[in-house]
């Protein structure tokens, strides 16, 4: 086993979860396609179903390769359990389904991904479930958590504008009031934030984001309680949104590298974010490593690092946002984040694309924003393209 703590976060990235194997076993953790798994001793059989003893039955229920990047999450995350999901949607829906029912309270911001979102506006409040949504402040969202809460929901920084709440003060007051406190964490993977050790019960990753890391695999974790997480496992067990092991395989592969791409990416976007600012034909650009940005203050007391996202909006709206994107030639113009490869789009298309521009312009989200996922690529070339860009939209 590897001792989390006594090893580093680039070390745990790389190993755990990948205990040493028997002379000659492979080195790295194989595929297991297998829908099913035999037994030839029927107590042994039972004792399996039963979790009395460890092993694999049913590919719906669990895998090895699955259980591989499970416990590699959950060592990082340094939680006491972990499972895995499809997507990451399917952890958020997993969770939302399985902890709350009608009549139940839910408090939660304003700012959330636009997925999310749905469910916390639409979908949650059909199924007779009273759903709050604060702004995106600590003082709003403290005081209707004080109106009664039976389940906090945190995303910090928020995507896509990349404002920032103080998880310690929020989650101690979910706690106070005897709420479940759940934290999207995607836009800030264990090497830059963990909610956990700031007082979450839950937190949530799309682990197609920034644990994958190459724009090739699904997926959703789930770290935390480890009672809550038994909880949400057999309702996604008999949900059926299981993890497949090849993509297990390939947000594992991605997972070792983790620790170099996040800080690479977190200190390109720091690069980016301050050029930006000054940068003409820019009006606004968010991102907390900034001191210019109101949670810069929180962001540096919990956070490690300030990641690899960033959002800005242009002076002329989405006419020079619609110019602007055609003219990057360092970026994917697409609906993902948190990959080796820039990757750059506007909320209408990427994070709210699901929500009206009503819906948008209610939560707050400008239609000429950009949202700017920074890759591994030199941020001198970065920042050259952003510039030529810009130049291509102030020419029309």
């Amino acid at each position: 086993m590897v001792d989390a703590k006594r090893a580093g976060s680039g070390t745990l990235s790389v190993w755990a979860g990948e205990e040493a194997r028997a002379p000659g076993a492979p080195t790295q953790v194989p595929v297991v396609p297998s829908v099913s798994f035999g037994y030839r001793d029927v107590d042994a059989w039972v004792a399996v179903a039963r979790g009395e003893r460890e092993g694999h039955i049913y590919g719906r229920n669990t895998n090895p390769t699955v259980a591989a990047f499970e416990e590699k999450v959950r060592v990082l995350e340094a939680a006491e359990a972990a499972t895995s999901f499809s997507t990451g949607m399917a952890a958020i829906s997993g969770v939302f389904q399985t902890l709350l029912r009608p009549g139940a309270r839910v408090v939660s911001q304003k700012d959330t991904y636009g997925g999310t979102s749905v469910l916390l506006t639409r979908h949650l409040p059909e199924w007779g479930v009273d759903v709050s949504l604060a702004e995106t402040d600590d003082d709003a969202i403290e005081k209707e958590i004080a109106g009664g809460c039976d389940l906090l929901y945190l995303e910090t920084p928020t995507n896509p504008t990349l404002k920032v709440v103080d998880l310690a003060r929020l989650a101690a007051a979910g706690r106070a009031a005897g709420a479940t406190v759940v934290v999207d964490n995607t836009f800030a993977p264990p090497h830059n934030q963990s909610p956990l050790e700031l007082g979450a019960h839950l937190v949530i990753h799309s682990a197609t984001k920034f644990l994958g890391g190459h724009a090739d695999a699904l997926g959703g974790v789930l770290c935390g309680d480890p009672e809550l997480v038994r909880k949400v496992f057999r309702h996604r067990e008999i949900a059926g949104a299981s993890l497949h092991p090849e993509a297990a395989y390939l947000l594992l592969r991605g997972l070792k590298t983790l620790a170099l791409r996040v800080e690479r990416q977190s200190a390109s976007a720091m690069r980016i974010a301050t050029w930006l600012r000054d940068a003409e034909g820019v009006d606004a650009v968010h991102y907390p490593g900034l001191e210019t940005h109101p949670g810069h203050a929180v962001a540096r007391k919990q956070m490690r690092a300030f990641g690899g996202m960033l959002s800005f909006s242009l002076d002329g709206g989405l006419d020079a946002v619609k110019r602007f994107l055609p003219a990057l030639r360092w970026a994917h113009l697409a609906a993902n984040l948190g990959a080796v490869e820039t990757v750059a789009g506007t909320p209408a298309t990427t994070s709210h694309v699901e929500c009206t521009p009503e819906e948008r312009a209610a939560l707050g989200i400008p239609e000429g924003l950009v949202r700017y996922s920074v890759g591994i690529e030199d941020a001198e070339d970065l920042i050259a393209d952003l510039e030529q860009a810009l130049a291509s939209a102030a020419r029309g």
